[in-house]
């Protein structure tokens, strides 16, 4: 009797046990991937600053690169040291030249997705001048200066009419002052790595674009299998449509990996 009753006792204790830990186990957190910004030529690590918010408030993890605009290889590497920096698994999002950078910096096995806003998706061994080839360059273009370093800015005039015709007078003024000049060599140096491959990617095509033109938008998100959506924007879409691009991101974020 006695052994009935202990093998009985020791029966409920287990179940109870094994019904405990499957209980921990189904309402454990699941851990959200950080997300990885890396903003384009003539902008910063501000120029997120509208999209910041949207995701925070979803308890998503966020960083927001400042890469030096110098040359590919020093865009890639501050990229890489920022996602070294994150032990867990990591989003890049890129916008216009760090679509570029996300594509070579994004090859480490922490990184489940990338997300390119109105952004460069090169292949390997393709620059930024080889996708523009068989394409219209954007009106944009014609606002750059270009100093006698070889580095490119924007014009007041242009952001006002061709990078962010949908801000207002102060956030243009903003980007204006804050603008970070890039070195145009970068424009010619092609891509290593195609971080693309092999990842779930998305791409936020900007139809209003005057930097990007939307068809070349449109075949480079096709190019890369990208999940694409379309937003009636600016080429500074993070500023104009901020809620459009934050959800494209938690998109990627709540992703099954």
């Amino acid at each position: 009797m006695k052994t009935f009753v202990r093998a009985a006792i020791l029966a409920v204790l287990s179940t109870a046990a094994a019904s405990g830990a499957a209980l921990a186990q189904a309402g454990a957190p699941t851990e959200k991937p950080t997300v990885v910004l890396v903003h384009g030529a003539f902008g910063d690590a501000e120029s997120w600053d509208k999209v910041i918010p949207l995701l925070r408030a979803q308890h998503v993890p966020v960083v927001s690169v400042s890469i030096p605009l110098t040359s590919l290889a020093d865009d890639a590497a501050a990229t890489r040291r920022a996602i070294d920096r994150i032990p867990g698994p990591v989003i890049l999002v890129g916008h216009s030249w760090g679509g570029t950078v996300i594509t070579e910096a994004g090859d480490a096995p922490k990184v489940r997705a990338l997300v390119y806003v109105a952004a460069f998706a090169n292949g390997p061994g393709q620059s930024v001048g080889d996708l523009g080839k068989g394409f219209a360059p954007g009106a944009g273009l014609s606002a750059l200066t270009v100093d006698s370093q070889n580095y490119a800015s924007m014009s007041a005039a242009g952001f006002a009419k061709f990078f962010a015709p949908e801000a207002t007078n102060a956030e243009r003024e903003l980007m204006f002052a804050t603008q970070a000049p890039i070195n145009t060599k970068a424009f010619g140096e092609p891509a290593t790595h195609a971080a693309w491959r092999g990842r779930k990617n998305w791409y936020v095509v900007t139809t209003q674009d005057q930097m990007i033109v939307p068809a070349q938008q449109e075949a480079m998100a096709k190019a890369i299998g990208a999940q694409v959506t379309r937003v009636a924007s600016d080429h500074a879409a993070m500023a104009s449509h901020p809620a459009e691009v934050a959800k494209a991101i938690l998109t990627a974020v709540n992703a099954p990996n």
